[in-house]
């Protein structure tokens, strides 16, 4: 059910790195994006698949993880993703870009999670070192990192306390806890 899909895709950034991710899943996964609403029908967003240990090597260092997590630079080796996508904007597309990348991560992340994966959509890149270690031509704007791979860590979703933060944290066990609004908060009585 959709429902059971959207509440276990969580954001997840520890993972059991020796489990492979083959190249036939990540294509299925970006097909899955390929599919999914763009605006205009433009379909401006392009993709780079990584499941090659040494390519996702160089794709690491380029990637920020969790900045609420004080002094965490990451994932240590052996937890880190097995593959990655990364998601471009072909600027010879005449299309302004909207929100496509958002919706062909989320349903990459849906599919991931269908098949037991997990995955995390990172924003936080530094795109002129990924672009020049993976000599990706300027054609293309780099717009996000997904990371996937087996999920090693718990995430729990938790009500928002009474102050309000929506910071995420990890507890004494490694449990990543994920503070959401309640549904009659987020819902205006106008």
């Amino acid at each position: 059910m959709l429902r059971d899909l959207i509440r276990n895709n969580r954001s997840y950034r520890r993972f059991w790195q020796q489990v492979p991710i083959e190249a036939e899943t990540l294509r299925e996964l970006v097909d899955l994006a390929r599919l999914s609403a763009s605006a205009g029908n433009m379909q401006p967003l392009r993709y780079i698949i990584s499941c090659d240990p040494e390519k996702n090597a160089l794709i690491f260092p380029s990637l920020a993880w969790a900045r609420y997590i004080e002094n965490w630079p990451g994932p240590p080796e052996g937890e880190r993703p097995s593959a990655y996508i990364i998601v471009l904007e072909d600027k010879q597309v005449d299309h302004p870009l909207h929100c496509d990348h958002g919706i062909a991560a989320q349903s990459i992340l849906l599919g991931a999670t269908e098949i037991g994966l997990g995955g995390c959509i990172i924003g936080s890149v530094n795109k002129l070192n990924l672009r020049n270690t993976l000599s990706i031509p300027v054609r293309y704007d780099i717009l996000l990192v997904i990371a996937l791979g087996k999920p090693k860590e718990k995430v729990v979703v938790e009500k928002i306390q009474p102050e309000g933060s929506v910071k995420y944290w990890r507890d004494s066990e490694g449990v990543h806890h994920v503070p959401k609004r309640a549904l009659e908060d987020i819902i205006l009585p106008l």
